[in-house]
């Protein structure tokens, strides 16, 4: 078993995987989100017009990413948990820190993938001109679940392990 100390409390490891729960839950529920929202508009657009849900599939595509976001970091902070490791206080709160970064990012990022897919997918229906900026609107709304990824990694490697 490892040192219990000041520096090392029993509880530390609490917040780490209070950071890989974080990271897991809240970039699927953004995952989640996005997949169902987006993927309403697209049940919609195969009744008027079945050729177009082939090209309409991107932002469920682009939803699912947001959770393996998650998944990566969740991988990573749980790397340095274990029972015989010696584990401090600082890289609890710090993987914490790494797990909610990624995870509200995930969340906001699959929202935003949802609000556009939804209204992208409908309005590709009418007009497919729109395709396009509808596909630069997604990668934008993407870019914020890996802001939130770059932080916490980032966040990972300040800590000792």
């Amino acid at each position: 078993m490892a040192e219990v100390s000041p520096l090392n409390p029993i509880h530390a490891p609490f917040f780490g995987l209070a950071g890989v729960a974080c990271a897991m839950i809240l970039s699927a529920t953004g995952a989640a989100y996005g997949t169902a929202k987006a993927g309403i508009a697209i049940a919609g657009v195969g009744t008027f017009a079945p050729n177009l849900i082939m090209k309409s599939l991107i932002s469920v595509i682009m939803s699912g990413i947001i959770a393996v976001y998650g998944l990566v970091i969740a991988v990573l902070i749980a790397g340095n948990l274990g029972p015989h490791n010696t584990y401090s206080l600082f890289s609890g709160v710090v993987h914490l820190a790494a797990g909610l970064s990624v995870g509200f990012a995930g969340l906001a990022a699959g929202y935003a993938i949802g609000i556009v897919g939804n209204a992208g997918v409908r309005a590709f229906l009418l007009q497919g001109k729109v395709y396009v900026g509808m596909v630069l609107v997604l990668i934008f709304a993407e870019v914020l679940g890996l802001y939130g990824l770059i932080v916490g990694l980032i966040l990972n490697t300040k800590t000792s392990g």
